[in-house]
Formats: C-alpha cells, sequence, structure tokens
C-alpha cells in the first residue's frame, strides 16, 4: 500500500494491499477500495463509499458526498462504484437518498473533468460522460452511451443503450436507445451509425434499427401501432427499443416534425418581409 504522508486515511478504511493513494487526499471511515484504485491528489472518497478494482480517481474529485436533497436526514446510504472506472478531476458523485439506498456505477465508464452524477443514479458500464455534464438525481443510464459536454439532464430520465447525445442538450424527457439526440429542445437526429458501428453491430441489425427509425418516426403511424411492429421484429436490439418506450414514464424524445419546422419558417419570412 502507497500512501503519500499528507493523506489523511481513516482507521476505518478497508484498502487493498495495493491501493496507492496520493498528497492530501482524504478517504473517510466505512470506505471499501478494493484492488488496483489509484486516489489522486486532494481527492476525497467520503463515508459508506464502495470502489471495485482499478479504479482511478483523478485530482480533486469526491465521491460519496451526500446528497444534495431536501428530503435527506443524514441517513446511511451508499455509493457502490464498480471496476476500471476512469474519474476525473473535479467530479463530483453523490451517494443516495433514502436508507439503505445507492447510487451505483457500473464499470468501465469514463467521466471526464466536472461530471456531476447526483443522488440515486444507476449507470451501467462503458459510458462516456464529457466534460461539465450534469445528471440530476434518479436518472437511469444503461450501457454505452455517449454524453457530449455540458448535457443537463433532469431527474428520473433514462437513458437507452448505445444514445448519444449532442452538447449541451437539456434532457427533460427519456432518451432513446440507439439513436442520436441533440439541441434545445431536443429532438431525434437519427441513428447513432458511428456508435453502432464501432460496438461491433452487425449490418442486418443496423439496417433493422435504422427500419425501426422509419416506423416510429416517418411512417406516421399511431405509436401503440408503431410499437407492435417493432415488437415484431426479428432483431433483439429493435425489441429492446420497443420495450424502452413502453416504460417510459416521463415520455420520450422524438423527432422535429418537418411540418412544424417548414411552419416556423414559414412564420419567420412572413415576420422579416
Amino acid at each position: 500500500m502507497e500512501i503519500h504522508p499528507t493523506a489523511v486515511v481513516s482507521p476505518r478504511a478497508e484498502l487493498a494491499p495495493d491501493v496507492r493513494v496520493g498528497p492530501y487526499a482524504v478517504v473517510e471511515g466505512e470506505v471499501v477500495i478494493r484492488s488496483g484504485c489509484e486516489i489522486g491528489a486532494h481527492a476525497v472518497v467520503k463515508r459508506f463509499t464502495t470502489l471495485g478494482e482499478r479504479n482511478r480517481v483523478y485530482e480533486h474529485a469526491t465521491l460519496g458526498g451526500e446528497p444534495q436533497d431536501v428530503k435527506f436526514r443524514g441517513e446511511p446510504s451508499r455509493l457502490v462504484v464498480g471496476d476500471d472506472n476512469l474519474i476525473r478531476e473535479y467530479v463530483t458523485i453523490h451517494r443516495a437518498s433514502g436508507e439503505g439506498e445507492a447510487t451505483v456505477v457500473g464499470s468501465r465508464n469514463f467521466l471526464m473533468v466536472g461530471v456531476h452524477v447526483a443522488h440515486n443514479c444507476t449507470l451501467g458500464d462503458d459510458n462516456t460522460l464529457a466534460n461539465g455534464a450534469a445528471l440530476a438525481g434518479h436518472i437511469q443510464v444503461e450501457d454505452h452511451v455517449f454524453f457530449s459536454s455540458n448535457v443537463g439532464a433532469h431527474q428520473f430520465v433514462r437513458f437507452g443503450r448505445y444514445a448519444m447525445v449532442g452538447g449541451k442538450s437539456k434532457i427533460v424527457q427519456d432518451v432513446l436507445p440507439f439513436f442520436t439526440t441533440d439541441g434545445n429542445p431536443p429532438r431525434v437526429r437519427g441513428l447513432n451509425a458511428i456508435g453502432l458501428r464501432r460496438g461491433g453491430f452487425a449490418p442486418e441489425s443496423r439496417a433493422a434499427l435504422k427500419r425501426a427509425y422509419q416506423v416510429l418516426f416517418r411512417a406516421r403511424l399511431p405509436l401503440a401501432s408503431a410499437l407492435s411492429a417493432l415488437e415484431e421484429s426479428g432483431d433483439e436490439h429493435v425489441r429492446h427499443l420497443a420495450r424502452f418506450i413502453r416504460a417510459a414514464r416521463r415520455g420520450f424524445t422524438r423527432e422535429e416534425r418537418e411540418t412544424a419546422v417548414s411552419t416556423e419558417r414559414e412564420l419567420l419570412f412572413e415576420v422579416s418581409r
């Protein structure tokens, strides 16, 4: 174990023998840090936090802080982090609100500078959150989601797997899996083609998802009919898309309708005459 002389590590913390703790870092009691982790200078790991293996926590990050929730009364709750995560400078991840509840971050996630993950969020695996992305409480993120810089997300929304979210988007409804969502207000812009290719999706699956996009947004079908069509697909990813939509409680972000765009342009033209 390599602990810098200026670091403060509680004797009630449980650290694996090969953990490294940098200058002026703080590790509070009731913390578990497993093998291969590195805690950077001035980082803080607060009580009730568990880190899996080979996580790297960079300078000035704070993990396991108390939730920013007016209902919080100091009850014991947890932050649980998986393996092989990169948690860059000034990231904040809060533990949950509610006794026995947990904020959960999976494995192989990349949280860039200044990312915030609030109480009771659940992140899956292999997600990338670029600088300044901020997740409010109770958000669910599936796997392989890419957040561009300064995305802001309302509490309780969900992000489907292999979604791509454009920079500075204000997210107030669920973000569909496999698609690119961008703008203010946010709109579905098309298939996340690059992400799917990088993710190893077979050409047949990419084609099936492209057809699903057409059924959802271009066929002018009632939503119930469109979902029934997706559920009959032979492609598991398309069926997952349908399940994701059916589970929505806040609605989901949709494509901008061409008619609405045309009407807006016509109004702007009339005003400018």
